[in-house]
């Protein structure tokens, strides 16, 4: 169980930091974003994130702020691991969690 939640956090981990980054790329290049190698790294590092976004909200929020949908989603996910993690490791009396 421990080895699951360990893995579920690291990938919402990385899907955040990968949001936060594009975000920031965003903000940085200006028009030159989509000739950006980097923003374009990151864009499809969170494909399948911001796809489930697109997939879970409803039709009025616009395309642009999906990522923001995206990223809320995922921070509250991961606080809900991280949470499940917490409560796991204190059932087992803290074997295997340090």
């Amino acid at each position: 169980m421990l080895t699951l939640l360990n893995i579920l956090q690291l990938l919402l981990y990385i899907g955040l930091l990968a949001l936060i980054g594009q975000g920031f790329l965003y903000l940085l290049s200006g028009q030159g974003r989509d000739s950006n190698m980097f923003y374009q790294l990151f864009q499809i590092l969170n494909k399948p994130w911001v796809w489930l976004a697109r997939r879970i909200s409803p039709s009025r929020v616009a395309d642009h702020q999906v990522p923001f949908v995206a990223f809320f989603v995922m921070g509250v996910t991961y606080l809900a691991v991280t949470l499940a993690k917490i409560e796991h490791c204190v059932d087992v009396a803290m074997q295997g969690c340090r």
